[in-house]
């Protein structure tokens, strides 16, 4: 019942400002009649199958749109309803999730992980045990991306799939989905959940109360029946996001897990960028510059990291955003928030990064 009150004021809310105009992060006005063809030219069965797509402008929706197709196969036209992949967009929805029990006293940022919880998994290292939640929300653990595929050096003889650390936590940056599944398993059992029903806790705590029409972490009926396929080189791929032995869809996946659409992203942003749900400061701390990333690296234009969040030069101050890959789903977010603007964006397909730099042309020169 309280989801469907929720739809009901995002859908009036989307009705009542169909007139507004368009401002993007760099300043510019576009039409929505023009922005309706440039997405129209770039959602096709050869390009991007499905798009869902949502612009902020001042805090308020002002932009919405599903198009294109559920599947290549049935030809389903894709509406407000159809569920896709977040891939690492589900990170920044975690770590909101995580401050909320910051603020409840329920863990703190600073103290070892090992603390609430050892960690098996790599207890052969004891380094692991200075491993803190921040560090997992800013990717400095030391942890690898994913012990399946982000492989120890051969010199180090470590056996293909055993966890391992890249270096001594907290003395440099590393991209790492294993944190946040460390992490998760450390908030399941504070939350005194497992994995599989920890997604009770994040509607609780985030979903229902900002008013995400659509998002979840776990399987449902709901996703079943309105998730989209997703698409690699043209060819469907039928599987849910995982990077781990016997992971499935039963699991919390904080890393790559949520399942949602853009109205619901959108929303969650604006109740991010307002600081909605968390004390001042934790919000603050999200948005701050946990770690400074070298300048002579290749981070697609982030120059630092916040908890859970990429920060990099905008053209009206500083702009917050994450990229999503889980290959037949590809996502994006980036907002400011000074001027509460920003977009998201989700894709079927592996062509959402060259979508990205497509809209992002358009947003600048209109074209």
């Amino acid at each position: 019942m309280i989801k469907k009150v929720f739809r009901a004021l995002v859908f009036a809310f989307l009705v009542s400002a169909v007139h507004a105009q368009i401002k993007t992060l760099n300043g510019n006005i576009v039409s929505r009649a023009s922005l309706d063809q440039f997405l129209a030219s770039q959602v096709n069965p050869g390009n991007l199958p499905g798009l869902s797509i949502a612009i902020i402008n001042n805090g308020k929706i002002v932009y919405h749109r599903s198009m294109g197709t559920t599947s290549m196969e049935t030809h389903a036209p894709l509406n407000d309803q159809s569920i896709f992949e977040a891939a690492s967009l589900s990170k920044t929805v975690f770590t909101y999730f995580v401050l909320r029990l910051v603020d409840q006293g329920i863990l703190n940022l600073d103290t070892p992980l090992y603390k609430y919880m050892l960690y098996e998994d790599i207890s052969g290292d004891e380094r692991y045990k200075l491993i803190t939640a921040r560090m997992v929300l800013e990717h400095t653990s030391g942890l690898p991306n994913w012990r399946t595929s982000d492989l120890a050096d051969s010199a180090r003889h470590i056996a293909k799939g055993t966890l391992y650390l890249k270096f001594k936590p907290g003395t440099a940056y590393a991209y790492s989905g294993e944190g946040y599944y460390y992490l998760s398993r450390v908030i399941a059992k504070l939350t005194k959940n497992e994995l599989t029903t920890l997604d009770v806790n994040f509607q609780k705590e985030v979903s229902i109360p900002l008013g995400m029409s659509y998002a979840w972490f776990s399987v449902n009926p709901f996703i079943t029946s309105h998730k989209v396929t997703g698409y690699m080189n043209g060819k469907a791929i039928h599987r849910w996001p995982g990077s781990l032995p016997k992971q499935d869809s039963t699991w919390f996946g904080a890393a790559g897990g949520l399942h949602t659409e853009a109205v619901s992203y959108a929303t969650f942003l604006i109740a991010l960028m307002k600081g909605h749900g968390l004390k001042k400061g934790t919000a603050d701390e999200l948005f701050k510059v946990q770690v400074t990333l070298p300048a002579d690296g290749n981070y697609d234009g982030d120059t630092g990291w916040g908890l859970g969040i990429g920060i990099r030069p905008g053209f009206q101050g500083t702009d917050y955003n994450h990229r999503g890959n889980n290959g037949n789903f590809q996502s994006y977010y980036r907002i400011n928030r000074d001027q509460q603007s920003g977009f998201v964006f989700f894709t079927n397909c592996d062509k959402g990064g060259d979508f990205n730099e497509r809209l992002e042309k358009f947003f600048l020169t209109g074209r």
